[in-house]
């Protein structure tokens, strides 16, 4: 029997309690799920990648179905050098949906054999965005219980680090 393979790619800067919902949700569909982290060349986050990776990989452990990795380039391309697989995507809302069906029709027109699954996002987690978990924390806001705590640790270091 083939093994099936989701792909959640994103840039995760940083991770949000929202995406650790969708990929959980996900392995009732997918027997194994990568969490692909998108590298942009012109986009400097607060995070580099490799910190985006590291922080993923502690949020999940040693979950043997759940997997990180960074890529440049198309997704498509990216899903066809690991054999293939869906593509996982989340939804908050009406916004999400319009830019998220324009990425999967064109995803579909570059690689008509990759098909996406979207997830809804729960309601204790349809506000949550990485750019706004930042601006909070930068502000001195209470962002428990909307990340992971490696990465709460991990911003209020980086907070303070940009205010020394």
């Amino acid at each position: 029997m083939r093994d099936r393979l989701g792909v959640y790619p994103g840039s995760f800067d940083p991770i949000t309690n929202g995406h650790v919902d969708i990929v959980q949700r996900s392995l009732a569909i997918f027997d194994r799920v990568i969490i692909g982290v998108l590298e942009h060349p012109k986009k400097v986050g607060m995070f580099t990648p490799a910190e985006r990776v590291a922080l993923i990989r502690e949020t999940f452990g040693d979950d043997p179905r759940i997997q990180v990795q960074s890529f440049t380039g198309l997704l498509v391309e990216f899903v066809r050098g690991l054999g293939g697989g869906g593509v996982i995507r989340g939804l908050r809302a009406v916004q999400d949906f319009e830019y998220e069906f324009q990425m999967t029709m064109m995803n579909r027109r570059l690689a008509p054999d990759v098909d996406t699954v979207f997830f809804m996002t729960d309601e204790q987690h349809f506000y949550i965005a990485s750019s706004t978990i930042k601006e909070v924390a930068r502000h001195g806001g209470d962002i428990a219980g909307l990340v992971p705590e490696p990465v709460a640790q991990a911003l209020a270091r980086k907070v303070q680090q940009e205010q020394s």
